[in-house]
């Protein structure tokens, strides 16, 4: 899978340092291996020198792990975690002239919480700087539980779309219309453009001192993805959004803007007679909402979730995932059992292999919507996935409810089931005894790992934007 994160030398060296520790190895003892002096490996395990590419295959080889183990994001432990923040902050904050302490074993794990704990106090308090990956799934998970504890339902952003619908003019049915979009751009003192030089990596470009937004000449306003582009950058006028202060409220701000938007694209109102209405039938889908609203897939889904347990007295599931089954997005009120990190995030775990999110992909007409019964550690789930026919994106959409529920949903005649034991049990990441009896150390698999290798080594996590690109498009057309 390719990553587009940064490649992070310090927690690289911390992940090295810490298999070569469970491998009872000396710095010498493993140079000896990868034919590196000791000096130089203390060097990477410090972040102080960034390995070639031979280098990570040759110690990756040598500890006895996969490139992907070395190239992991996370920290291999809490300990390295707080140590990794603390060299951080000291960097961030050497204007405050303190001296430097390095994080030795005096220093023990309490000693270092408190100051990591203090650093993140005064972060916060001084804008945004440089983010670590556990701060960004710390800051995921917090979002998580919270949206988890409204039922999915954020009654302020209903309240705001609501307003926003008005001042669009709209009539109260079916789809937004290209009308009402430009009505309410207006009404936030926007012009929408459409140009034809905009780049292909692109949705839009706002012109925040001219009050333009750019969209592609090749969309119409009535595209999906036109649309909810434009919606995402009126969510900062109409939820009344100042410049982030720092990268907790960044993600915040992203977050609810997405829920602006679909909550102005597919409006409360009569997306719940649809789905009341469609309970009653029992013949729930997230196929009318999307018909009826003209919208994406994954935002009819998101809506779905949204409106479901508040309206309609149904928990659910909803899961975005890559052909790999890493999952992309996620929520949950149903108990369904996904995989987390140490935050309780589930974005970037991969799902297990038995689920619809992934059995989808295997379909014989996999652009059809699969719809499966999955067997559970915490009971049964009824999905229905679709995979996207666009072969540039190939991502996975699964909605879902607990198997009481699904006597309301659409495809619940299905046929297809699967059991998965999934996180914790022998399921398809862990191979049965038997197997692993027969072929534990007689195989061996050389992984891809070229992109992947590439993408962490980037220096810039979005190499599709081009900087000087957007301006020189922006001063063309101002």
């Amino acid at each position: 899978m390719a990553n587009t994160t940064s490649f992070d030398p310090v927690t690289f060296g911390h992940r090295v340092r810490h298999f070569r520790k469970r491998k009872g190895m000396t710095l010498d003892q493993l140079g000896s291996l990868v034919d590196r002096p000791a000096p130089f490996l203390s060097l990477v395990e410090n972040g102080k020198r960034e390995p070639r590419l031979s280098q990570i295959t040759a110690l990756a080889n040598a500890l006895g792990v996969t490139i992907d183990d070395l190239l992991a994001p996370e920290a291999p432990n809490r300990r390295a975690q707080l140590e990794i923040e603390l060299e951080r902050y000291q960097a961030r904050f050497a204007d405050l002239d303190l001296p430097y302490l390095r994080s030795s074993a005096r220093l023990s794990d309490e000693i270092l919480t408190h100051l990591v704990s203090l650093y993140r106090r005064l972060a916060d308090q001084s804008g945004p700087g440089p983010v670590t990956a556990g701060e960004v799934r710390r800051i995921n998970g917090e979002m998580t539980k919270e949206l988890r504890a409204v039922d999915g339902y954020m009654s302020d952003i209903e309240v705001a779309a609501t307003s926003a619908l008005a001042h669009a003019g709209y009539a109260g049915t079916g789809a937004l219309s290209s009308r009402n979009i430009l009505d309410l751009a207006a009404t936030a003192g926007f012009e929408i453009k459409p140009i034809e030089d905009i780049p292909a990596s692109l949705r839009s470009v706002t012109d925040l001192a001219n009050k333009v937004i750019y969209i592609a000449q090749r969309n119409e306003l009535r595209t999906r993805q036109a649309r909810k582009a434009i919606l995402q950058t009126l969510a900062r006028f109409y939820l009344g959004h100042d410049e982030p202060a720092n990268y907790d409220e960044f993600l915040r701000q992203r977050r609810l803007a997405a829920y602006f938007a679909s909550a102005v694209l597919v409006p409360e109102k009569p997306a719940t007679a649809l789905l009341t209405e469609a309970r009653r039938r029992r013949d729930l889908s997230v196929e009318d909402l999307r018909e009826l609203f003209y919208v994406s897939y994954q935002t009819a889904a998101h809506r779905m979730i949204n409106l479901a347990t508040i309206h309609v007295g149904i928990q659910t599931h909803l899961v975005v995932s890559d052909e790999e089954g890493i999952a992309l997005k996620a929520y949950e009120n149903d108990g369904v059992p996904f995989p987390r990190d140490e935050e309780g995030g589930v974005e970037a775990q991969r799902l297990c292999r038995e689920w619809s999110a992934r059995a989808a992909f295997g379909s014989t007409d996999k652009f059809s919507l699969h719809c499966q019964y999955t067997d559970t550690t915490a009971g049964t789930y009824f999905c229905s996935t679709y995979v996207d026919p666009d072969p540039n994106t190939a991502i996975a959409v699964s909605f879902g409810v607990g198997f009481n529920d699904a006597q309301y949903l659409r495809g619940r005649e299905t046929t297809n089931r699967r059991r998965s034991n999934c996180p914790d049990g022998v399921c398809c990441r862990r191979p049965v005894r038997e197997l692993a009896a027969r072929w534990d150390g007689r195989v061996v698999a050389s992984p891809r790992a070229q992109a992947r290798i590439i993408g962490m080594l980037a220096p810039d996590p979005y190499p599709g934007l081009d900087l000087a690109e957007i301006y020189e498009l922006v001063e063309r057309h101002s």
